[in-house]
């Protein structure tokens, strides 16, 4: 009845549309007011989360599959709200990158990330890479390469130890600003993986334009591999191309022992997901390097050692 409610339930839609993936449109209705309510809350409380101290970095482990031993990890933020309990960040990341709160928030996680890793790596600890997930937003900032160069210069990591993902449609938006960046970091020495393979952009180009070192098989595709044929077709390509590209292909999203075979039988080269561990927090993933480190120390009969026992590196 009045221009100020047109305006804000045609903000409320516009949001909404970009939820579903943008390039759409979507016509205003009540239910969408709750989900606004919703959103409101949430970037209200990101904006007092950091300085609170919610937030916590989790880790999750990389294997490699041939060898079994833990070959990295991803860092992973979680937020545990005051009343809220636990959010997930399919809820909050993208508020976050829609308020610009990602920013800071995504330097935060760089830092303790790095941190961390270069504490474990001081203790002796077998952990080849820390990989850590930059938005859009981070990436596009003129002071992006500065950030990660005081990040590592502060933390005392080797460049060589981080991993920076990136998804395809980050990469592809701005293609001339994006290859002067990824060319820059491997000067510096830091490697570049393309998160989420296969669902983004579809031209394959870039992957010889670009200098990458690291592609992920998205989760989606791992898990239907027992009963999809044309998932089983898509990631047996996708190992054949970082193959034949001389790039290192990581499964995301492993569960079953039948996904894991599967990805051994092709020469995927490592992977993550629930089969191994959970992601859990720095105390815990300690406890994964300190089980690991023990099993090299006492290794088991050649026979048995075939697969990484998921009763060794992983919690119970």
């Amino acid at each position: 009845m009045d221009a100020e409610s047109v305006v804000k339930n045609a903000d409320t839609a516009m949001y909404q549309a970009k939820e579903n993936g943008r390039q759409t449109y979507k016509f205003f209705t009540s239910s969408m007011n709750q989900r606004a309510v919703q959103r409101q809350s949430i970037e209200e409380g990101l904006c007092r989360a950091l300085d609170a101290g919610e937030f916590e970095v989790y880790y999750q482990s990389k294997v490699h599959l041939k060898t079994g031993r833990i070959s990295g990890a991803e860092a992973l933020l979680r937020w545990t709200h005051p009343v809220r309990g636990m959010i997930s960040p399919a809820d909050f990341i993208p508020v976050g990158e829609d308020s610009g709160l990602i920013v800071p928030i995504g330097k935060w996680v760089l830092r303790q990330a790095c941190r961390q890793a270069q504490e474990w790596i001081s203790r002796r600890f077998h952990l080849p890479t820390i990989a850590v997930n930059i938005s859009a937003m981070e990436f596009r900032r003129e002071d992006f390469l500065e950030g990660i160069l005081e990040v590592l210069a502060a933390t005392g990591l080797n460049p060589g130890h981080l991993v920076l993902e990136l998804t395809e449609s980050v990469l592809m938006k701005h293609v001339d600003a994006a290859e002067s960046v990824l060319k820059a970091l491997r000067v510096i020495g830091v490697k570049v993986a393309v998160d989420d393979f296969g669902t983004g952009y579809s031209s394959l180009s870039y992957l010889r334009k670009f200098p990458i070192d690291e592609l992920k098989i998205d989760q989606s595709f791992v898990r239907q591999i027992a009963t999809s044929p044309d998932d089983c077709l898509i990631v047996t390509a996708v190992i054949g191309i970082g193959r034949s590209l001389n790039l290192r292909v990581v499964a995301e999203g492993v569960e079953t022992l039948e996904e894991l075979n599967f990805l051994k039988a092709r020469d995927c080269d490592e992977a993550q997901g629930y089969y191994f561990s959970r992601p859990v927090p720095a105390e815990k993933f300690v406890a994964l390097l300190e089980s690991a480190a023990a099993v090299e120390r006492c290794p088991l009969p050649t026979s048995t050692h075939t697969l990484p026992n998921a009763e060794l590196l992983v919690e119970p």
